[in-house]
């Protein structure tokens, strides 16, 4: 007999929507302190949305940071950050360190000129330190990324919102951006209440967790539907609740396995794409949730017409559905 693993028991019965005004508060409010935080905190922004030269730096000796920053103090940066970047996956002989160097009206990034002055100062503290990468944003550049990737997440929702209308109804499609808004938010307002660094990589991570998230949403939402022919006089809320325990096996598994994947990422994969793997991660978390208790209830508050050649008061899903029309 083959060995199948189980990670929800078979004719599961939870009752999803029994704190749902508490589970729909709690979302509200940590939308609200979400962008509480995004405009007092802001966002620690990379290269790429403000502008600037990163150098990534390494050596096979120890090296203080302090050390550094004096050595490079006498170049005359007026925005420079210095921090040492650690990781487990170092080895003791590789020591690595990220200097940032803001925008200079002049220039806009650092000249070919003034990166050998850097390296040469750097080598006068550290003759084992290599340049391993560096790279140079202007500040129109930053700018226009800003707008690009501001209109690229707004595109996706919208885009995301015209197939669950074309493919549901508008009820549906409403319920969905308004999870996928929420997953968004949550997961912007975790970078700025720990300044993680926010940069394209960032974005990428945020439109593919509206792809895993709508993916989740779509595929709850066409059971429901099936649901919704197959008992036609069961109340909506009912429904809901029988559609979430059946695919509650598929959304763990699916949820578990990516979070499996992006851990390992997490743990190996070193810090050039840490920030791209929490980011991923925290999204598969709040997408799963969105799903049930954001999704769910605003299309459980707009109502579903369960029939539309009938005025019986067992087949509205709404209370207005019944409501004198003029």
């Amino acid at each position: 007999m083959a060995f199948r693993l189980k990670l929800v028991p078979d004719n599961t019965s939870i009752d999803f929507f029994r704190w749902q005004w508490l589970t729909f508060g709690i979302s509200a409010l940590a939308m609200a302190v979400s962008v509480l935080l995004i405009a007092t905190m802001g966002l620690n922004f990379g290269i790429d949305f403000k502008g600037g030269t990163t150098i990534r730096t390494e050596s096979t000796t120890a090296f203080e940071v302090g050390d550094y920053r004096e050595a490079l103090d006498d170049l005359g940066f007026s925005d420079l950050a210095i921090t040492e970047v650690f990781d487990p996956s170092f080895g003791q002989d590789r020591h690595v360190a990220m200097i940032r160097i803001g925008t200079t009206e002049e220039t806009g990034s650092v000249t070919p000129e003034q990166l050998n002055e850097i390296e040469a100062a750097l080598h006068e503290v550290d003759p084992q330190i290599t340049f391993a990468s560096v790279e140079s944003v202007g500040p129109k550049v930053s700018a226009e990324l800003i707008q690009t990737a501001f209109y690229a997440v707004g595109a996706a929702c919208l885009g995301i919102m015209a197939y669950i209308w074309l493919r549901f109804e508008w009820q549906f499609a409403i319920g969905c951006v308004v999870a996928l808004i929420h997953d968004v938010l949550l997961t912007v307002g975790l970078f700025s209440l720990f300044q993680l660094k926010f940069d394209l990589t960032t974005i990428a991570a945020l439109l593919t967790t509206l792809g895993f998230s709508c993916n989740d949403t779509v595929v709850v939402f066409d059971r429901l539907r099936e649901n919704l022919m197959k008992y036609k006089t069961r109340p909506l809320i009912d429904l809901m609740n029988l559609t979430c325990n059946e695919t509650l096996s598929r959304t763990i598994m699916t949820a578990v396995t990516t979070a499996i994947a992006l851990t390992a990422m997490l743990i190996f994969g070193g810090d050039v794409i840490r920030d791209f793997v929490i980011a991923m991660l925290f999204g598969v978390i709040v997408g799963c949730y969105s799903t049930i208790y954001v999704a769910k209830n605003i299309v459980l508050w707009l109502g579903v017409k369960r029939d539309w050649s009938k005025k019986d008061p067992k087949l509205a899903a709404s209370p207005f559905e019944n409501a004198e029309r003029p």
